[in-house]
């Protein structure tokens, strides 16, 4: 082989190394030859340099291919997807509501709560608003389409509740202590007696005239302390409202009882006041429209004793509920399985006809949870799994038993709170002196009316069919309760609705 020299030599050199370059950039992508294959030696002895010189080649294209990955990068986040979309989709799911709540005094508290919030989320809201700790007794209320009460349940969310906007409360006593006594704090009785002459007002709890005075002069003391001569001139409580029919001869009573009060302090005032409320007939009584066997009309009334039955406004039974083995509905069907008496060998069932299918659930729900409330240790846990029969609504909330453990170990001042002014009224008089108009109680629940019975036939709204419809549902059975000898009720008799003095003895039933 002959070699070529001079200046021709090297230009037809580096116009034959010029095509190399483009076949090393190639053999950067092209898997390697193994040694050993095709020729060795001439690969071996003429790519050698050619390496040396497309490194940078190399490094430039590594170099590319780091930039097309940046840019696709950026493309990423420019183009829309599903881990870009999730922020503003949980961004989106804490919409908030506004919750309007009328509390005992009148006044309305607004906050806002999260859509998919529970009722306990609220519940807790306005009870850090009214700076109240011993909140077990009191719950909130809204009216569905039919405006019936309804409970809100601390354990569901509030939309799946309450179906119509805007959404509004109400801050009730739900669990009327049989010895308010036992309260802790003086803002809890506070709010109690609120709750009372709010019931007192509506005629929700009828008393008689002697109770109405006795009362309203407590809750003038609390109010407007001692009488002052100078201060309180001439008929001082007429603006205040005392009872349904309010006359002249009712406020001069009141006045003459609230004058011998002198240096009584406005929590002791109402220590009074409850002292006398919890001794009526109707105190913390719940009250159901209802048709008996026969089709007459009576009213279920539940509180913490049992279940009660009245007609014609009369008391005529009273079920204790260590002697109700078991409460149970169907349809607009309510019934409840009594234990045999002494002379009795079996068991006997008795039922009532509600308005509707909701009316039956409502009071079914009612008394599950004064039941669990007043005579457990403990509320019984919801049945788990998929075949349970039944309804797996169960009392979430805490016993009166543990109420009381809780308040015992309240350790902070007592809470300061200033107590608001009673709504003035304005009246017309007359020759036979000043009444009131009585409002409708918005405590009791009335009767739907038949599209109110046609809607619910078929179950909850929506459509959805009810859980209870195909089969009885039970109240919790083998469920530790109270002592006997921890239960206060009083004997079997009939007494007046209209409620009596609590110093006369009520009168029977002929």
């Amino acid at each position: 082989m002959t070699t070529e020299t001079g200046p021709d030599s090297e230009v037809k050199k580096a116009q034959e190394e010029a095509p190399q370059q483009p076949e090393a950039a190639a053999a950067v992508t092209t898997p390697v030859t193994p040694a050993g294959h095709g020729h060795p030696e001439a690969n071996s002895n003429e790519k050698h340099p050619s390496q040396q010189d497309t490194r940078p080649a190399e490094q430039s294209l590594d170099m590319e291919e780091k930039d097309y990955s940046e840019a696709d990068g950026l493309s990423e986040r420019t183009t829309p997807s599903k881990a870009q979309k999730s922020p503003q989709k949980i961004a989106k799911k804490y919409k908030s509501a506004i919750c309007r709540v009328t509390l005992l005094d009148a006044s309305e508290y607004e906050c806002e709560v999260e859509k998919h919030g529970r009722g306990q989320v609220l519940f807790d809201l306005v009870c850090e608003h009214l700076n109240l700790l011993e909140k077990d007794y009191f719950g909130l209320t809204f009216c569905d389409a039919d405006s019936q009460k309804n409970w809100l349940d601390p354990s569901k969310e509030i939309k799946k509740q309450i179906r119509s906007s805007p959404w509004n409360f109400a801050f009730t006593v739900k669990f009327y202590p049989p010895d308010p006594a036992q309260l802790t704090e003086d803002i809890t009785r506070y709010y109690l007696c609120l709750q009372l002459r709010a019931d007192i007002i509506t005629g929700r709890l009828p008393c008689s005239f002697v109770t109405h005075a006795l009362l309203g002069s407590y809750a003038v003391q609390a109010e407007l302390g001692d009488y002052d001569a100078e201060e309180h001139v001439g008929n001082y409580v007429s603006e205040l409202r005392f009872a349904p029919n309010q006359t002249r001869e009712l406020e001069e009573r009141i006045m003459e009882l609230h004058k011998t009060y002198r240096g009584m302090t406005p929590g002791e005032a109402e220590i009074h006041f409850l002292e006398n409320a919890k001794k009526l007939s109707m105190y913390g009584v719940d009250l159901h429209h209802a048709k008996d066997s026969e089709g007459i009309d009576i009213m279920l009334g539940v509180c913490a004793n049992g279940l009660l039955i009245y007609r014609d406004r009369l008391r005529i039974n009273r079920f204790a509920w260590p002697k109700i083995l078991k409460i149970s509905y169907k349809r607009s069907n309510f019934y409840i399985k009594i234990r045999p008496g002494e002379y009795e060998q079996f068991e006997s069932t008795i039922g009532f006809k509600l308005p509707n299918h909701r009316s039956a659930k409502r009071l079914w729900k009612v008394c599950i949870e004064h039941h669990t409330f007043f005579r457990l240790v403990s509320p019984e846990p919801p049945p788990k799994g998929f075949l349970v029969m039944g309804s797996k609504f169960r009392y979430s909330g805490r016993t009166q038993a543990q109420t009381r453990q809780a308040s015992a170990l309240i350790d902070r001042p007592a809470p300061f709170f200033e107590r608001s002014s009673s709504k003035r009224y304005t009246m017309s008089r007359s020759l036979d002196g000043a009444e009131f108009s009585r409002p409708a109680s918005v405590s009791e629940n009335h009767d739907a009316g038949p599209d109110g019975d046609k809607r619910d036939e078929d179950g909850e709204s929506g459509g959805q069919r009810s859980e209870a419809e195909e089969g009885e549902v039970r109240t919790p059975t083998k469920i530790k309760e109270l002592k006997p000898e921890q239960e206060t009720t009083p004997r079997h008799k009939q007494e007046v609705l209209h409620g009596t003095c609590p110093s006369l003895p009520s009168r029977s039933h002929p």
